[in-house]
């Protein structure tokens, strides 16, 4: 069943006994009774006999603009600090956020939630978390909401989760204090008295695990939700999970947006930004208007509207005003807000090792950097995303520190941005003249021009308009380009596969990390497919992180290739001479080429390390090559290399050459490995397993160096 039906089924069987799956004694002790929903049919739990929910198309919207219910006013950076007093006092553990670039997973490249942190090894019971519980101020990115941001008031595409977290087995998993912990900082933390707080029991699934939600709101707004990751899916039926798993992710933005009642969230998320802005810009507006629309701009939501227009005309014939009148009146200021906010997201991502691109995430970076500097051309404004970024990080300092530390690189980045937009604009001008020329533009045009040629549709629609033509683009645009380009993607992706029958064959063990200067040894051999050969254990090493593979005779016959498969090191024999299962045989590597592609590999990761000296943090590994007669690394830089650069980087390798640099070779607990050197192991990319062999350079000169010189 997948994770969405596998959320519906069980939502239904927790609402049938809610006693089982919440914490609904917590909840009546607190004087809190179920109530179901009039318009959308949801059970909640509230002090009075409510008839509707917390949803704000069912209650009404956002009722706290202005009238912020809590008896607490926290600016943004104050609810971080409020939260993890609190949370001290009981019990748990505040960690630093981990980098939004989650080089430490192969199947995403964004933190999009604060349980990202912990996947897959915590979850799964593998690894030991930093601290248990613990709470976390995560800096999330999320693409899907792009057409939103500015209009709702309310989304983002760079936003703080706050973490609540434990990783438990069941006999120890509390979820009534995980509840009761919650339920403080909602009437304690931010001062909301009981009436004003409204709970949903909802469901949650993903990865095949699944479990009840409690999620919570105040006026309208939903400020959090708290899951509890109790069950596995399987073959033959649910399971409980070993490690149960709480996992509690709130809005900081919105937190703080509640205890102000600003007229937006923005406005209390940056706030000394957001001034900066409309005073440099002069923008006019009517805060009686925004404050009336706020009340209804949920209605916008690009992602769950069929037509925005009409949605449009319902809200200025609510608010007694034309349609045309009010759009001019906030779509100025929501482009401002996007602008602000998009540049959040940047200066986070670049910071951490993000880079804007035609591919992956790096796609999505670019896609908010455009939409950003479009805005600025629309609105002719004088705007240098340099001075935004510089805002930010000034404001971020007591919540962030790190992000002050790389202004240069990310304005060298933005520059060089810069001018690939302009260029693309330049260029693209004759490209649509010439389509309107030929052919009515569509949606499906737009998508292609943008995808492929990097042309914004607000390019082609005032080109349009200068030859009398009018273009409609889609209202959820940017969102759907995205999912397109993944779509795009993933129907190109290429992976080399075998098909081996490994079953009931051993694990090997990998024996080439303890003495990679062994040579010879004995094993035996447990399985053979042809001229595959599965020993019990092996020196051989396999292809892997970018190094080609060992050669050599397992009893006189040559070995032509290693690979990994699985937990499984295969032997491709030359011939297919037949071993006997359980047979001792004799493995001799060849060590002219082991030794020239170790020091390729060592001069690899010596190289990657002088890059990032000369060129900045943000240099990572992309992909790299180690072979006998050559070795070729490919790093993560915004724009080719010149001469100066390249010449740069090969004195900083040679002088580490010369230096005659001790090595340290050891395993590590990964979680006591990132802990100690940091999230920049993941030099080359995600790396398996629960043990972590860690290669350290020492004495090194400096802190800058030695970060650069941990590796996995």
């Amino acid at each position: 069943m997948n994770d969405k039906s596998l959320k519906k089924e069980f939502k239904v069987k927790a609402s049938k006994h809610p006693d089982t799956y919440y914490s609904t004694s917590i909840l009546k002790q607190e004087g809190f009774q179920r109530n179901t929903c009039i318009s959308c049919g949801i059970y909640f739990w509230r002090v009075d006999e409510a008839k509707h929910c917390g949803n704000p198309e069912c209650s009404g919207g956002f009722r706290f603009i202005d009238h912020p219910p809590t008896k607490k006013k926290l600016d943004y950076v104050g609810v971080w600090k409020e939260f993890s007093k609190l949370f001290t006092k009981l019990g748990y553990t505040p960690i630093e956020r981990y980098p939004v670039v989650a080089r430490w997973r192969k199947d995403t490249d964004f933190v999009q939630a604060s349980i990202y942190d912990f996947q897959p090894y915590v979850v799964s019971g593998e690894v030991a978390p930093p601290a248990n519980p613990l709470v976390v101020p995560q800096f999330c990115l999320r693409f899907n909401d792009i057409d939103n941001v500015g209009i709702t008031g309310a989304h983002y595409t760079g936003f703080v989760m706050i973490g609540q977290h434990a990783f438990y087995p069941p006999e120890k998993f509390n979820q009534n204090k995980y509840f009761t912990d919650i339920h403080t900082w909602l009437t304690k933390g931010l001062g909301l008295p009981l009436q004003e707080i409204t709970y949903h029991e909802d469901a949650w699934a993903g990865g095949g695990n699944f479990g009840p939600c409690m999620e919570y709101f105040s006026r309208g707004l939903e400020i959090g939700n708290q899951v509890y990751m109790l069950y596995e899916q399987t073959p033959k039926g649910h399971k409980e999970l070993n490690n149960k798993v709480l996992d509690m992710g709130m809005g900081h933005e919105r937190a703080a947006w509640l205890t102000q009642g600003k007229t937006t969230s923005y406005e209390t998320t940056f706030p000394t930004v957001m001034k900066k802005l409309v005073k440099a810009k002069d923008i006019q507006y009517d805060p009686k208007v925004t404050n009336r629309f706020l009340l209804y701009a949920s209605y916008l939501n690009a992602d769950e509207v069929d037509n925005i227009g009409k949605e449009w005309e319902d809200i200025a014939q609510k608010l007694n005003i034309h349609v045309i009148d009010l759009q001019s009146h906030i779509l100025p200021l929501a482009a401002l807000y996007s602008v602000a906010e998009h540049s959040r997201s940047l200066l986070v991502a670049l910071s951490d090792g993000g880079l804007p691109s035609n591919v992956g995430g790096g796609y999505n970076l670019r896609t908010i950097l455009r939409r950003a500097l479009t805005l600025i051309d629309k609105y002719a404004w004088d705007i240098n995303l340099h001075d935004v970024c510089k805002w930010h990080a000034e404001y971020l300092k007591p919540l962030f520190p790190e992000v002050s530390k790389n202004l240069d690189d990310v304005n060298n980045i933005l520059d060089v941005e810069k001018m690939k937009y302009k260029s693309t604009r330049e260029k693209a001008r004759h490209t649509i003249y010439a389509l309107l020329k030929k052919k009515n533009i569509t949606s499906d045009t737009l998508y292609t021009l943008y995808d492929s040629q990097g042309i914004p549709p607000d390019l082609v629609a005032q080109e349009a308009y200068t030859i009398g033509k009018k273009i409609a683009i889609p209202d959820n645009f940017y969102a759907k380009i995205a999912e397109l380009h993944e779509q795009k993607e993933q129907k190109h992706a290429t992976k080399k596969s075998i098909q081996l029958d490994v079953t009931g064959i051993p694990e090997t063990k990998a024996l080439y990390y303890k003495d990679y200067k062994q040579t010879e040894f004995y094993a035996k051999v447990v399985q053979q497919i042809d001229k595959h050969l599965f020993l019990d254990e092996t020196y051989f090493y396999p292809t892997s992180g970018g190094q080609s593979h060992d050669t050599g005779t397992i009893d006189n016959v040559k070995v032509i290739d290693v690979f990994k498969h699985g937990a499984y090191i295969v032997h491709v024999l030359e011939k297919p001479v037949t071993f006997k299962q359980g047979q001792t045989i004799h493995g001799v590597i060849n060590n002219i080429r082991r030794v020239q592609l170790t020091q390729h590999h060592t001069s690899a990761h010596i190289l990657s390390a002088a890059a990032r000296k000369v060129l900045g943090n943000h240099v990572n590994q992309s992909s790299a090559y180690k072979a006998v007669d050559k070795a070729r690394l490919d790093i993560t830089h915004y724009q080719s290399l010149t001469p100066q650069e390249l010449e740069s980087i090969e004195k900083e390798a040679n002088k580490t050459i010369a230096r005659k640099i001790d090595i340290r070779l050891r395993f590590e607990q990964r979680t006591t490995a990132e802990q100690t050197f940091g999230m920049s192991i993941y030099q080359g990319g995600a790396v398996p397993g629960k043990e972590l062999r860690i290669v350290e350079a020492r004495r090194i000169s400096n802190d800058r160096e030695l970060q650069n010189f941990f590796h996995v």
